[in-house]
């Protein structure tokens, strides 16, 4: 897919987004949207599968959002590239007048910001302790810690990190207050108790929830989740669908109960004379995405980011 990066579960993607095609009336190719464009893996796969009327690209990464320009700039597709979060969606889709026929979001960190050292996603190679996805704003991941008490910095580990040694690599790291990267890696290493040491083995980190706790918070990544989990599926059109890719379990979580509660029936008083067709939930979750499908062999071997992948896919019905 290019510049180092590769696309995660590109072919179910595809898979899921054309099957809904027939049943878009007029526009038999519906309108695509990409709410997290990165450098334009999925579009490019979506357009080599199939041909999209509009494609609408969303991202709060400019950089990367010019690579994607790039990248696809001999497109046959009609593309509007937007920077901004996907928290933006409902809004921009309502502005251009249109419900899309397939909305993707892949919430994980791109290989690219991870790879890039001066982003300050990483710690293995110490740079500025940065993490924002969109550069513009002002406030660094150091700039957060500066002003953070231990209170809210253990609440973070604990929510977004699922630490279990919160406190005590919450002290350490108020104590230092580290600016860059590898300082913090090694502040969580040296507060981080035998026992979990242990636990994580040579395989992981130390310092890997605390950054991923941070980066969450700082980039109010659930609470955007929980946006475009509003927004997403009331933007869809009827046969249209929303497919989401996770990467950890405090995404999927999220998006497995909002999208079985959007699948259910709605509630009614016993002994109502509604009819069925009237209590048939507006979404189901369509097979064989029910309860999420993961990377094969084939992609895990050639990309192992892939592993911790999950596809999970909403349909608008009715």
């Amino acid at each position: 897919m290019g510049e180092g990066h590769i696309s995660v579960l590109a072919r179910e993607v595809c898979d899921a987004l054309e099957a809904s095609l027939p049943r878009v009336g007029e526009t038999p190719h519906g309108v695509y949207v990409d709410a997290t464009c990165g450098a334009g893996g999925h579009i490019a796969a979506v357009l080599e599968r199939f041909s999209p009327a509009r494609v609408i690209a969303f991202d709060r990464d400019e950089t990367a959002l010019e690579r994607a320009r790039t990248r696809l700039c001999d497109a046959a597709t009609p593309i509007l590239f937007v920077h901004a979060p996907f928290s933006a969606l409902g809004p921009t889709l309502e502005a251009e007048g249109v419900q899309a026929d397939g909305i993707l979001a892949d919430l994980g960190v791109s290989s690219m910001q991870l790879d890039q050292g001066a982003r300050g996603f990483s710690f293995r190679a110490d740079a500025p302790l940065d993490m924002r996805m969109d550069q513009s704003r002002s406030k660094t991941a150091a700039n957060l810690l500066e002003e953070l008490d231990l209170p809210s910095l253990i609440r973070i580990l604990r929510e977004y990190g699922e630490e279990p040694d919160a406190p005590r690599i919450a002290r350490a790291i108020l104590d230092a207050r580290p600016k860059t990267t590898g300082a913090l890696a090694q502040t969580v290493a040296d507060a981080m108790s035998h026992k979990q040491r242990r636990k994580l083995g040579l395989r992981i980190h130390p310092a890997t929830r605390t950054f991923q706790a941070i980066r969450i918070h700082l980039n109010d990544e659930l609470g955007e989740l929980d946006t475009l989990l509003t927004d997403g599926p009331a933007s869809l059109s009827v046969g249209g669908r929303l497919a989401i890719i996770t990467f950890h379990s405090l995404e999927d979580r999220r998006v497995k109960q909002r999208f079985r509660k959007l699948s259910r029936p709605a509630d009614t008083l016993p002994g109502l004379p509604i009819p069925e067709s009237e209590r048939q939930a507006p979404y189901s979750l369509p097979k064989p995405f029910a309860k999420g499908v993961t990377a094969a062999p084939d992609e895990t071997d050639h990309n192992p980011r892939a592993r911790s992948a999950r596809l999970r896919v909403l349909e608008r019905v009715a």
